[in-house]
């Protein structure tokens, strides 16, 4: 799903009346009528409800909802924050249709009238103030109305976005900002839903009528959703087996960090794959193999401190481990033993098949990020941002301040995907487009929820070889899902890794039944 600036918004409205024959106020009543059915069926116990309206646009989706509401048996008062007859284009239209007269308030004063002010009690307070054509500065009345929504205790559901948000920001605002429960929008989200934490619940994208063809982002953002993975999320043929679904290689592992493999391998496979096999060092490859007996094990030759040593690729070791694997994935608990560097390095030189590569796979290029290019082949990098800092020489403070752009940048300078992890996971690729994942919590930072994620996304590009990006989006979104529904198990501070493994099965019904809903929601 497009990610839009509020400028691209505009034009794809007015690509939509112009191209489609669809009436702006068509537009406006399906807006209003979306915000309604939400506000029904989130808060049904909400008896009274109060609709905020300023005179633009965005009033007028609240008038809208208003009339539906009350034809729903909701009482329903109507707040306008200004005067009827400035009203204009279809929010007049709108505000005639209302089958009751609203309360304007003109003035502060008006404001603070105790019948007014009363209004602001009710069960729901729909917030139709301000929309994303907003720009700063608030006015003195809406910024008292503001002040008012966000003493309550009631709840609120902001239309489009909470009034006196600037929908462009990508980061924290500052200034008057309605507080928020819940945000309806329309068509596509602008880069504040997504990264500008501006409600304490879900946003809601609704489809109001615009068609897929008009819907533009000059931004190059996108928004992972069920939607976008039904291709890959379909049922299986009758007659397929498991070389259908391909064979993952995980290579990694050391003395001491036998899980990291383990964990990997085992989520490729809950992720779909239909082989795995861990190549790791001789002496831990018994612990490997005992963790899940699905998993199949090749024994490399070691270091003499139990890492994987450069001798392994020697006599044909490199092509032995290689054959018939779909995808590879290299690096979880290898250590940064300089041998096993060495052997990392002349891996990824002499390996063509798509390759995830992760941890201490990454660490390896810390010094020689050059050497890292997929041009010849999928190559996927997952770094968290000291990873990223490493291969970027620079601090995890900068890496943070401009994710996206270190995302981009890397990505087109050395032809990979960029799965930089962390609060809205990027994906970024060399083209430069990014897919901002909008699952996963707090929960999730605990160690070994990394060798999770790369090994589901080996296990959905062994599925979908040739469409290894998407592949990357989907486990990516369902790595995020399985933490959240793990978190509602066990909760986020006692949260672990096989936690997120025992998950990705109810993830992916999840992300199924999803993909046809009436509504597109994620957690702000």
């Amino acid at each position: 799903m497009k990610i839009v600036s509020a400028q691209g918004m505009r034009e794809i409205d007015r690509a939509t009346t112009e191209q489609s024959g669809i009436p702006s106020s068509a537009l406006m009543e399906n807006a209003g009528a979306a915000v309604a059915t939400f506000a029904l069926k989130r808060y049904p116990l909400a008896r009274r409800v109060t609709v905020l309206c300023g005179k633009g646009n965005n009033g007028g989706d609240g008038f809208v909802a208003a009339r539906k509401l009350a034809e729903a048996g909701r009482e329903v008062q109507v707040v306008l924050l200004a005067e009827a007859n400035e009203v204009g284009g279809d929010a007049s239209l709108m505000l005639r249709r209302l089958p009751f007269a609203p309360r304007a308030v003109r003035s502060l004063g008006e404001l603070h009238d105790e019948a007014i002010r009363s209004l602001f009690g009710a069960d729901l307070l729909v917030d139709a103030i301000l929309g994303t054509g907003f720009r700063p500065p608030v006015s003195d009345l809406y910024a008292e109305a503001i002040a008012l929504v966000n003493c309550g205790t009631n709840s609120v559901l902001a239309v489009d976005i909470p009034s006196g948000a600037d929908a462009d920001a990508m980061g924290r605002q500052s200034g008057p900002i309605a507080r928020a429960d819940s945000i309806v929008t329309f068509t596509a989200p602008r880069p504040a839903h997504v990264f500008g934490a501006l409600t304490r619940g879900v946003v809601v994208i609704a489809s109001i009528g615009s068609p897929q063809e008009v819907i533009h982002s000059s931004l190059q953002l996108n928004l992972s959703t069920p939607q976008d993975m039904v291709d890959l999320l379909a049922a299986r043929a009758v007659d397929a087996n498991k070389g259908t679904y391909g064979h993952v290689l995980v290579v990694g592992g050391s003395l001491g960090k036998a899980g990291a493999p383990a964990m990997t391998g085992f989520a490729a496979l809950r992720a779909g794959a239909g082989l795995a096999t861990v190549a790791t060092a001789r002496s831990v490859m018994l612990t490997v193999a005992a963790f899940h007996p699905e998993l199949m094990t090749d024994p490399l030759t070691e270091t003499e401190e139990g890492t994987i040593s450069l001798r392994a690729l020697e006599y044909g070791g490199l092509d032995r481990m290689t054959e018939g694997k779909t995808v590879l994935a290299l690096g979880p608990g290898l250590s940064r033993h300089p041998e096993t560097t060495a052997f990392v390095h002349a891996f990824v030189a002499r390996t063509v098949a798509p390759l995830v590569l992760d941890a201490d796979g990454l660490n390896a290029f810390a010094d020689c990020p050059e050497k890292l290019n997929g041009e010849l082949r999928p190559l996927i990098i997952t770094p968290h941002p000291g990873e990223m800092a490493h291969l970027c020489n620079c601090s995890v403070a900068e890496v943070q301040a401009s994710r996206m752009q270190m995302a981009r940048s890397f990505a087109h300078e050395h032809e990979v995907t960029v799965v930089l992890k962390g609060h809205r996971t990027l994906v970024a690729t060399p083209g430069g487009e990014v897919w901002v994942n909008p699952t996963g919590n707090p929960g999730m930072a605990t160690g070994g929820t990394g060798d999770v994620l790369t090994g589901m996304i080996a296990g959905c590009v062994a599925q979908n070889p040739g469409r290894a990006l998407e592949a990357t989006v989907l486990a990516v979104y369902l790595h995020g899902l399985a933490g959240d529904l793990a978190s509602d198990q066990v909760g986020e501070r006692s949260l672990v890794a096989s936690d997120l493994i025992r998950a990705v099965p109810d993830a992916i019904r999840k992300t199924q039944s999803h993909c046809s809903g009436e509504w597109v929601e994620f957690h702000a």
